[in-house]
C-alpha cells in the first residue's frame, strides 16, 4: 500500500501545503484522470448496452456534480464497471434506454434518502481485509485486462472489468490469444515505451521532482509515436480501433442529439421502481466500498463522510438520469489514478469533469489521436501499485483470519466481477468473524482454589447474538461439581437471547448438572443481582483449610496469569463489605518498595488476600519483623514470602557505597538509609564488589542481581533466626518462609525453594 505514494509529493512538507502548489497538483492530476476516464466512460457504456455518449455524460456529472458535493478529497466518480451487468440487465428488462434513465433518477432519490438517514455509517462495518482485497483485485484486473490493449490486440471496450467479456472470451483466454500472433507492432511499441517511461519517471529523482505528471508525458509521447509510426505502413500504423473513439458532432444541434432524456410515461411501471431500487442499492454499496478503498490510499489518511457521499451520489444520479447518463458511483480505478498523480483535494475530480465537458464538446478530433496502448500503460502501472507484492506479504503476516478473506476477495473479483466478488468476500469475512466468536468470544480464566477450580468468564463490552453459540458450548462443557463466575462488569450491552441463556443455565441447567454459577456486574435492568463470590478474597474458613504449600502454589499460579497477561478481573466492592469485620490473608509478602513490584498485582490477588510489607531492599528490621510475626502468629498467614527483584536500585547503591568504602550518611547526608544499606551489605563477601565501577553495564547488572538473590536468601534465614515465634510455627509445619526473585523484564517470579514449588513457575 505504501508504494502508492511513490509519485506523490510529501503531503507534510510546507511546499505541499501551499495553495498554489495544491492547485497545480490538482490541475495536473485532473488531466491524467481525464485521459484515463475518457476511454473508460466509453467502454463501460458500450459494455452496458447503452449509447456511447451516455458514458461521457455520466463521467461529466460524476466529476462536476458529485465532485462538488462530495466530502472526499480523493475519490473520483463516474460510470462504474461494477454496474455494467446491472445496467445491461435493466435495459433488457425495461425494453428501452429512456426507461432506464427514469430508474436512474428514482435510484438517485433513494440514495439521497439513504444519505439523510446516515446509512453511510455502514461503511464502518466493512472488514479491512475485504477493502484491501478489493484494491489488490482491481490492481490485478488492470494488469490482466490492459495487457492486450498494451500490445494492440484487444479491441473490446476498456471499461470491461468482468471475467467474461462481450466477445465470448474471458480475462485469461484473451491474453492467451496474444501468443497466437495477434499483436499490433505499432501499438506494442507505444505501449512498452509508455510503460518504460512511467517506470523511469518514478525512479529518476530529477524527473520525479519536476512536478510534471508522468502520465501526461506518456500521452503526449504516445500521440507523437502514433504520428511517426503512421509513415511506416499498415503493419505499424495505428488505426482508429486502437485509438480513443469519441463521437464527433458536426454542429451544436447534432451534439444535442447525442443526449437522451427519461421516459416519464413509465412512471406507473412497477419494473422501473424495482430497477431504481436495484441501482440505488448496488451503487451505494459500491460507492461506500470504493470510498473506503480510496481513503486507505490517501497519503494524508483523510476520512471521507460516507453519508454525505451517498447524498452526493444521489444528486449525481438524478442529474445523470435527467440528461441521459448511465448510473455513477465512486470508482476505485479513477480514484487510485487520481491519488497516484498527486491530487491534493477534490478540485482534481471537479476539473476532470470540466475537461471531459470542454474537450468532448470542442476538441474531440484531438482526443481521438490518443493511442489506447499509452492509456493501458498508465493503468498497468497503477495496477502494479495497487497489487504490490508487499501488500500480499503484509496480509499473509497478519494470519489466516485476515489473509483468507483478503485472498478470497481477490480471486472472487478476478473470476467474476466487482459486485459478486465483493459480496463473496464479505460473506467469507462474516464466516471468519462467526468462527472467531465461536472459538474465542469471551475471556476465560481458571483460578485454582481450595474448594475447587473457579472458571472466571469475563463477558465482552458488547455481547451480541454472535456470542450465544460460544457461551452455550462453554456451558455444555462445564464439568459436574465445577464453579463458574460470570462477570459482566465491562459489558454495556447484552443481547436478550444471551441473557435468557445465562438465566436458564444459572437457575435450571447448571444446578441440574451440578454446576454452581455466580454472577457479577450485570446491570440492574437485567435483574441478575450480584452474589457472594467464590474467590475474590480469603475468608477464615478457607485460610484454615489451606496448607502452606498450597498457598505457595496459589501465588505461583497467580504470577503465571500475571506474566501471560491473563489476570482475573476482580470485583472489589463486595470483598470490602464482607471483610469489614475481620481479615484472614493467606500469606505475608516482604518485598521492595520498587514501584515495578506491587505484590497484589504480581500474584494476581484480590483485596484481603495477603499482608504486604514493603521496605527498600526487602531487608529485615525490627518493625518489619514485628509485622511478619503478627501476620503469621496472630492473623494466621500460612506463608512468609521474601521477594527481591532484578535491577534493584537499593542493592546497586549499597554495592557502590561498599566499593567506595563510604556509608550512606557520608555519601549523601541521609543517615536513615544506613540501616537498610548495612543489611544489604551483609550479603557481600570480602572484596567481592571490587571493580564494580569499571564493569560493563550488562556485567554489572548480573552482579547486582546475584547480590539481590543472596540478600533474599539471607533475609529468609534472618527471619527464622531472629523470631522465636516464626521459628516455632515453621517447626510445627504451620508456616513456611520462602524466598523469591522477580524479574522486572519478564514479570516472572522465580521461587528459591525447589522442594515446594518449581523455581520458574511458567
Amino acid at each position: 500500500m505504501e508504494s502508492m505514494k511513490d509519485n506523490t509529493p510529501d503531503p507534510t512538507s510546507p511546499a505541499s501545503n501551499s495553495l498554489a502548489n495544491n492547485v497545480f497538483r490538482d490541475l495536473s492530476a485532473s488531466l491524467v484522470v481525464f485521459l484515463v476516464a475518457l476511454p473508460l466512460c466509453l467502454g463501460i457504456a458500450l459494455a452496458s448496452g447503452a449509447p456511447l455518449f451516455s458514458g461521457i455524460v455520466a463521467g461529466i456529472v460524476g466529476g462536476i456534480v458529485v465532485g462538488a458535493l462530495s466530502g472526499s478529497h480523493t475519490s473520483v466518480s463516474g460510470p462504474a464497471a461494477g454496474l455494467t451487468a446491472v445496467v445491461a440487465a435493466q435495459i433488457a428488462n425495461l425494453g428501452a434506454f429512456d426507461a432506464l434513465l427514469l430508474a436512474v433518477v428514482i435510484g438517485g432519490v433513494i440514495q439521497i434518502g439513504l444519505g439523510i438517514a446516515k446509512a453511510g455509517a455502514l461503511s464502518a462495518f466493512f472488514p479491512s481485509s475485504v477493502i484491501k482485497g478489493l484494491l489488490a483485485a482491481i490492481g490485478v484486473i488492470l494488469i490482466l485486462k490492459q495487457l492486450p490493449h498494451l500490445l494492440g490486440h484487444d479491441n473490446d471496450p476498456e471499461g470491461e472489468m468482468s471475467f467474461s467479456q462481450p466477445d465470448h472470451e474471458n480475462t485469461f483466454s484473451e491474453i492467451a490469444t496474444i501468443f497466437q500472433g495477434e499483436v499490433h507492432f505499432g501499438a506494442a511499441v507505444v505501449g512498452f515505451s509508455s510503460l518504460a517511461l512511467m517506470v523511469l519517471w518514478a525512479r529518476m529523482k530529477v524527473l520525479k521532482n519536476s512536478g510534471i505528471p508522468a502520465p501526461l508525458v506518456v500521452v503526449l509521447v504516445g500521440v507523437a509515436f502514433q504520428f511517426m509510426l503512421s509513415r511506416f505502413g499498415s503493419g505499424w500504423s495505428i488505426d482508429t480501433s486502437h485509438l480513443v473513439q469519441i463521437p464527433i458532432a458536426k454542429s451544436l444541434s447534432e451534439f444535442g442529439s447525442f443526449l437522451t432524456f427519461p421516459d416519464f410515461s413509465q412512471w406507473a411501471n412497477p419494473a422501473v421502481y424495482v430497477a431504481g431500487v436495484t441501482i440505488a442499492m448496488v451503487a451505494s454499496l459500491e460507492t461506500l466500498l470504493n470510498l473506503e478503498a480510496a481513503d486507505k490510499l490517501d497519503p494524508r489518511r483523510r476520512n471521507s463522510p460516507g453519508s454525505r457521499e451517498l447524498w452526493a451520489q444521489g444528486v449525481g444520479n438524478m442529474v445523470a438520469g435527467f440528461i441521459g447518463g448511465i448510473p455513477v458511483t465512486s470508482v476505485v480505478v479513477r480514484s487510485s489514478v487520481n491519488i497516484n498523480a498527486g491530487a491534493a483535494s477534490k478540485l482534481s475530480a471537479i476539473l476532470h469533469g470540466v475537461l471531459l465537458l470542454v474537450c468532448v464538446g470542442l476538441f474531440p478530433v484531438y482526443l481521438n489521436m490518443v493511442p489506447l496502448a499509452a492509456l493501458a500503460a498508465i493503468l498497468i502501472y497503477t495496477g502494479s501499485k495497487l497489487a504490490s507484492p508487499k501488500l500480499f506479504s503484509d496480509m499473509w503476516k497478519q494470519g489466516r483470519y485476515q489473509f483468507a478473506p483478503f485472498i478470497i476477495t481477490v480471486v472472487a473479483i478476478i473470476f467474476s466481477d466487482l459486485l459478486i466478488g465483493i459480496l463473496i468476500g464479505l460473506a467469507v469475512s462474516v464466516l471468519f468473524i462467526l468462527n472467531s466468536n465461536l472459538r474465542r468470544p469471551i475471556r476465560r480464566v481458571v483460578e485454582p482454589h481450595i474448594d475447587g477450580d473457579v472458571v472466571h468468564v469475563e463477558l465482552a463490552n458488547q455481547v451480541s447474538f454472535l456470542n450465544r453459540a460460544a457461551l452455550d458450548t462453554m456451558f455444555n462443557q462445564a464439568k459436574p461439581g465445577s464453579k463458574m463466575l460470570l462477570d459482566a462488569s465491562e459489558s454495556d450491552y447484552i443481547d436478550p437471547d444471551v441473557l435468557s441463556l445465562i438465566r436458564e443455565f444459572k437457575e435450571e441447567t447448571g444446578p441440574t448438572r451440578g454446576v454452581s454459577v455466580r454472577l457479577r456486574g450485570f446491570r440492574d435492568k437485567y435483574a441478575l443481582p450480584d452474589e457472594t463470590q467464590f474467590a475474590d478474597f480469603s475468608p477464615g474458613a478457607v485460610q484454615d483449610r489451606l496448607t502452606p504449600t498450597q498457598v505457595l502454589e496459589i501465588l505461583a499460579e497467580g504470577n503465571k496469569r500475571f506474566h501471560t497477561d491473563r489476570r482475573i478481573s476482580r470485583g472489589y466492592g463486595r470483598p470490602i463489605d464482607t471483610t469489614a469485620g475481620g481479615q484472614s490473608p493467606l500469606a505475608a509478602v516482604l518485598n521492595c518498595i520498587d514501584s515495578r513490584v506491587p505484590a497484589e498485582l504480581v500474584f494476581d490477588l484480590g483485596v484481603c488476600d495477603i499482608f504486604s510489607v514493603r521496605v527498600a531492599g526487602n531487608v529485615i528490621g525490627t518493625n518489619s519483623l514485628g509485622s511478619l510475626e503478627y501476620a503469621a502468629t496472630v492473623a494466621g498467614a500460612k506463608l512468609i514470602l521474601v521477594m527481591g527483584h532484578t535491577r534493584c536500585g537499593a542493592v546497586a547503591s549499597s554495592v557502590n557505597l561498599l566499593e567506595a568504602q563510604k556509608d550512606a550518611d557520608q555519601d549523601n547526608g541521609r543517615p536513615h538509609l544506613h540501616a537498610i544499606v548495612s543489611e544489604i551489605q551483609e550479603s557481600v563477601e570480602g572484596d567481592e564488589c571490587r571493580g564494580v565501577a569499571t564493569m560493563q553495564p550488562a556485567a554489572k547488572d548480573d552482579f547486582v542481581d546475584r547480590i539481590a538473590k543472596k540478600n533474599v536468601e539471607r533475609t529468609v534465614r534472618e527471619i527464622v533466626t531472629r523470631s522465636h515465634a516464626i521459628r516455632s510455627a515453621v517447626d510445627a509445619g504451620d508456616l513456611i518462609v520462602v524466598g523469591a526473585m522477580y524479574d522486572v523484564k519478564t514479570g516472572v517470579v522465580s521461587f528459591l525453594t525447589a522442594d515446594t514449588v518449581s523455581t520458574s513457575p511458567t
